[in-house]
This record gives structure tokens, sequence and C-alpha cells, in this order.
């Protein structure tokens, strides 16, 4: 993992779940040593999250690939000192606890801080280290809410609906690696000190809501769900085709409505001057979405998209998995690559991402069993087979 822009960085990951465990995974893909700590009672939940695969979960062999996994009870003395030896000459610290937790076990950032000045302490939570609601608990559902996303997702006459997937605790961890990056470059460059990388799940969230905070403040207009389509940008929306298929097409710019328009047999529209720019287009959206409707339904989602790739139209199927794994795209791009199960048998995971032309991520290791590198670590930190034998036994590790 030499030749990877990361190598040479240690990450020790405090954290479970989703956000921390994610941005420590990116770190992995690319080349730190990850060292993940784990309770010796069960380990991570997300082990035992959606489909398992005799007794583990399947995400658990993506979320923790890369990393190695140390067992240790922070609440015995010896558990907590070895974290601490850990952390003197640790790069990174990524830790999603709620806020006072790792302060309660006197690892707080002024004792890290003095423990090892150029450690940089990422911390993930739900509302912040600050604020009134510092305290309270805030998964990444939460965090979705008072951020604003579940507000404008969803049809208008319906309740706001959810993402489908975690995609606020995602991401959350990107702008941790992001702040992450940012603090190396800041200690390594311009030769600071280590810092905490605040990041709150809400105001992840927050940070992706677009023209949402100057259009209430400077007009008052507060943005409410739309289902399929973008208000203010238009034409671009979900059309159901004659074999009841799906099509997602996007011809907001100004030539490619034009073109639209006249792939669709409509070529007074697409020289109408009201309809030249996207305002003009918003306001008579009722009626382009109406004969984008009338035409998709008339001929098969296969038709649409070749008449669309032709006129070089944005355009797409709504993808399942079972789509991708057979994508000429997702297969000229390597986003399946393939791991191995404990017991040998093979198996398909999420390509990496960005990707890089000259230090690429990979996958080097799946997921690893519980408290799989401890003996190994602790080695390497210098204790003895005896040593290791009565930590274990005391329930430190």
């Amino acid at each position: 993992m030499s030749n990877k822009p990361l190598s040479g960085l240690k990450v020790i990951e405090l954290g479970t779940l989703i956000a921390g465990p994610f941005a420590a995974r990116i770190c992995a893909e690319f080349g730190a040593e990850v060292i993940k700590i784990e309770s010796p009672d069960g380990g991570d939940p997300l082990r035992k999250w959606r489909k398992l695969y005799e007794g583990t979960s399947l995400w658990w062999f993506v979320q923790a690939r890369n990393k190695r996994s140390l067992t240790l009870n922070l609440k015995h003395t010896d558990g907590l000192r070895i974290l601490k030896e850990l952390l003197a000459d640790a790069d990174i610290l990524i830790e999603n606890f709620r806020p006072g937790t790792l302060e309660k076990l006197g690892l707080g950032w002024d004792v890290l801080h003095e423990l090892n000045p150029k450690l940089i302490m990422v911390r993930l939570s739900g509302f912040g280290q600050t604020g009134p609601l510092k305290n309270q608990p805030g998964f990444g559902a939460v965090g979705e809410s008072v951020g604003g996303l579940r507000y404008i997702t969803g049809f208008e006459d319906r309740p706001p609906v959810r993402t489908g997937i975690s995609i606020g605790d995602s991401i959350a961890a990107l702008w941790g690696v992001i702040g992450a990056l940012m603090a190396l470059r800041h200690r390594e460059v311009g030769n600071g000190p280590g810092q905490v990388v605040d990041v709150a799940l809400y105001e992840a969230v927050f940070a992706m809501m677009e023209s949402m905070v100057p259009e209430f403040d400077v007009m008052g207009f507060v943005r409410e769900r739309s289902g399929n389509i973008m208000p203010g940008i238009t034409p671009s929306s979900i059309h159901t085709c004659a074999d009841g298929k799906a099509v997602q097409i996007g011809a907001n710019g100004d030539a490619i409505f034009q073109r639209l328009m006249r792939t669709m047999g409509h070529a007074e529209l697409a020289e109408d001057p009201e309809l030249a720019d996207n305002a003009g287009r918003d306001a008579r959206r009722d009626e382009i979405y109406a004969l984008i409707d009338a035409w998709t339904g008339t001929i098969t989602q296969e038709q649409v998209l070749a008449a669309l790739s032709q006129a070089d139209v944005p355009a797409s199927r709504i993808y399942s998995v079972a789509d991708m794994f057979t994508d000429p795209q997702f297969l000229a791009r390597d986003m399946f690559i393939t791991g191995q199960l404990p017991d040998g048998k093979e198996f398909k995971m999420p390509g990496i991402v960005p990707k890089l032309s000259a230090s690429p991520g990979s996958t080097e290791w799946t997921g690893p069993a519980l408290g799989e590198h401890t003996d190994e670590l602790l080695t390497q930190l210098g204790y003895n087979t005896e040593e290791l034998t009565r930590l274990r036994a005391e329930g430190a590790i």
C-alpha cells in the first residue's frame, strides 16, 4: 500500500455503525493504516446489521475493508492505557460518540493534544460539540430531518420520506475526511498543530441544501416537496413509458430542450421565444411535462432512450442493483471488485471512489473478524505473550 496517497498515516477509529467507520474506510482504501478499536463484547453493531452471511453482515465486510480490528475494553485501566499508547503516535483519530463520552474516559481534546500535539481529531456527532443540542442523540435520520433534507423529499401531498439509504451519515463521513485532509495540509505544509474537525450530521446535510437559505432570507421563499420535478429547473423529471417502465429525462439546458422538442415532434416549441430560457420554461412547466408524458406514454423505454441518445438529450432508466451488475459503464470503470468471505467464497463489493490516475485506492482485505489483529498490534507495541494472556484474562482486551 506504499504507493497510495495516504500511505504512512496512522488512523485510529473509535466509531460504530456508519459515519465514523465510513470516514475511516475511505482513509483505509487510500493507504492509511486504520486500526479499528472495538469492544471485546460483540464489537461494532454493524457486524449484525441487514443481510448476514454465516452470522456476519455483508455490509461489514465492505465497511471495514483494509482495517485492522483491535479489541479494547475502555472501561478497564489497561485497555485505556493501550489506547493512549496508540494515540501517542497516531495522525488521525476518528470518533462518533455522543459529545462528552471521551471526556468521561479522560480522553478529551486537551488531554489528547498534550499527549500528541500533531494529532488530528475528527469528531462526528448529531449536533456537534457545542450548542444547546450537543448532548442530544442524533442518528443520520435526525440529521437529515434537522438539516432540511427530509422536509423537501417526497411529494407535496404526502408526508416527507427518506432517501432509501443513510445518506446523512455518509455525507457527514465525507465532510469528516475532507476536514481531516485540510487539517493535514495545515499541519504538514503550514507547520500548524493538530486540531479538531467538528462535524455535525445536521450541518453536513444543511451544507448540501443549495439555494435554500438565500431564497428564504431574500424572498421569504420556503422550498417544499415537489416529487420528481425540480421547481425552477425545467424540464427535469421522471416519466412513464408505454411498457410501464420509467425514464429520467433532464433537458433543462436551452439547446437540449430544443433538441428534445424536435425529437418529440414539437419543433414549434423548440422555436418558441417564451421557452428559450429556463425562466420561460418553468412558467409553462405543466404544459411541458404533459407533452413529455404523452410522448413517452406511446413508446417503450428502450425506444425513448434510443431516441434521446440519438438527440444527445440526457436520459436514463432508473437503475436497480441488478441493472448495475450488467451495465457496461459500471463494468468498464471497475465499480464491482471481487473479495473473499471468511470461508473463501467470492463476492462482489463496490469499487473504489474516486479514481486516482497515479495513486489509486484498492481493497487489500475485507472486514476482519472481531479482534483479529489484537495480538499482532499489541506485540508491535511491545507486549509479550504472558502480558497478552493476562490482559485477556482480566477482560482488558
